[in-house]
């Protein structure tokens, strides 16, 4: 048995070879899918009829690094609701979430969902997904940039154009 579990899992990484697939199945077992996720072609559509109001859900050093541009800085491990709230005071609005593939915003949207919010939605593949394709980021001054923050190698695997920092 202890030796064919490395085959199994040998397997299961075989069957997600391509970019898409890899992305599917991560964001799978990692999401329950409570808050619906939106392309970044539809996301880049909302954005350019500025109709969208974008949460960055990473931390500062990757938001520093880059983001997308009129995303604005809401974090993850000190994000509060009640402040998105005194901020965004129609509860329709349209909002959508993001981070690196779409894991830690989905858990900031459902903060957003019990607070009230009715138009939450989830960038599907993060900035990461925005990067591959080939949508612009800022970086801190605002000025367009090519680095994505990574996180760390592991997630890196899912940055496929643009420069990896981490």
């Amino acid at each position: 048995m202890k030796k064919t579990i490395p085959y199994i899992i040998l397997l299961l990484f075989a069957s997600t070879t391509s970019a898409q697939k890899s992305l599917e199945f991560i964001l799978q077992a990692n999401n329950n899918e409570s808050i619906p996720y939106i392309s970044v072609s539809e996301l880049r559509n909302l954005q350019l009829k500025d109709t969208v109001v974008i949460l960055d859900t990473r931390e500062m050093k990757e938001y520093d690094v880059s983001h997308i541009n009129s995303a604005k800085y809401v974090g993850y491990d000190r994000f509060s609701s009640e402040e998105i709230s005194a901020n965004i005071l129609n509860k329709n609005a349209s909002i959508v979430v993001y981070c690196s593939l779409g894991i830690r915003s989905e858990d900031v949207g459902e903060k957003l969902k019990k607070e009230g919010f009715t138009n939450v939605k989830n960038l599907y593949g993060g900035i990461f997904e925005w990067k591959n394709n080939d949508l612009p980021l800022v970086d801190s001054e605002g000025k367009e940039t090519e680095n994505v923050h990574v996180y760390s190698k592991f997630w890196g695997n899912w940055l496929k154009k643009g420069k990896k920092v981490y």
